[in-house]
């Protein structure tokens, strides 16, 4: 392919994945569809199908069994999100209420749980190596979760942690899209091992601009509500850069005074809203910019062992836009 590898490109290749998607959260009861296709049809960025799309170009393009890989690492990216927000106590997703908000906790998390169950379907008329991919990447997203909810232990570096959750959490789910893409496109395996290494990076270079987001951002423009994880006690990198600064003494008075409010009650909105406004404005908020912009980096330079063509631009590009976007 001489040609520069685009959205437009790929666009029927989405429609279709798209269209398998919202075939695949849907049910014959009708609660049950409500439920199962409710962020589907809230939409989303679709970037981890996008993914296996791209890196499908490594091989021989787009066929059945790539855009049937697209659905399942899409559906179980959906299924996590059901039982992430009841864990966050998250009001909102994708501009709509949070499937929990609508029909209460149980409900959201068997419909994350029905939605890996076909997402394991999905993965299983792929074959055998596909379904112990899936298997490990399921275990790494549980084992994130899991290291988030019991914290740091005793001489763990908080900082460290935190990117080892994201590369569970976020990352080993990415890393499968980009393997997928170019296995069951027929890649060389070096280039596949290439693009699972790309991947996990990539993947933590999007949560990090992620947090970013969470304080810089609106709800209008990111669907979700501000500063969530900071009422959750859940400390995302800009807040782990204030402890980091305040444990080497070189934190300001004003880090001083959010890491006290932080402590504080936030149940209020307008509590909230207030901290969120005063930490996006400090310089722990550019700082996790940039951290988030030298994942991205690496990703790119992970590329260099990819010979040269059009597919190696656009994973580039790829990992630049995830972390400049605005929502």
């Amino acid at each position: 392919m001489s040609e520069p590898l685009t959205f437009e490109t790929l666009k029927p290749y989405l429609d279709s994945v798209e269209a398998r998607l919202q075939a695949s959260t849907s049910h014959e009861e009708r609660v049950i569809d409500q439920a199962a296709s409710h962020l589907a049809i809230a939409g989303g960025k679709r970037m981890r199908p996008m993914l296996v799309l791209l890196a499908a170009h490594l091989g021989d393009g787009v066929n059945e069994d790539v855009e049937r890989a697209a659905v399942g690492v899409e559906l179980t990216h959906l299924a996590t999100l059901y039982h992430d927000d009841v864990m966050d106590s998250a009001a909102l997703r994708r501009g709509a209420p949070a499937a929990h908000e609508v029909w209460g906790n149980t409900v959201a998390i068997l419909t994350g749980d029905l939605l890996f169950a076909r997402a394991s379907q999905i993965v299983a008329s792929l074959g055998a190596e596909a379904v112990r991919i899936h298997a490990e990447t399921f275990e790494r997203l549980c084992l994130g979760q899991l290291h988030e909810t019991l914290g740091v232990a005793d001489g763990q570096d908080p900082v460290a942690h935190y990117i080892d959750v994201l590369a569970d959490k976020t990352g080993s789910l990415i890393a499968t899209s980009a393997r997928y893409g170019a296995m069951f496109a027929g890649a060389p395996a070096e280039q596949i091992a290439v693009l699972e290494r790309y991947g996990e990076k990539v993947g933590v270079a999007f949560q990090l601009a992620d947090d970013v987001i969470d304080l810089a951002s609106d709800s209008e423009t990111t669907g979700k509500t501000p500063g969530t994880d900071l009422r959750e006690g859940v400390d995302t990198m800009p807040i782990l850069l204030l402890k980091k600064r305040q444990r080497a003494g070189t934190l300001d008075a004003e880090g001083e005074q959010l890491l006290s409010d932080l402590e504080g009650d936030l149940s209020s909105d307008r509590a909230l809203s207030d901290v969120v406004a005063r930490l996006r404005v400090h310089p722990v908020v550019d700082e996790a910019r940039e951290l988030a912009r030298s994942w991205a980096d690496d990703a790119v330079a992970e590329l260099d062992g990819l010979p040269a063509s059009p597919v190696k631009d656009a994973l580039a590009d790829f990992a630049v836009l995830l972390v400049n976007r605005m929502a």
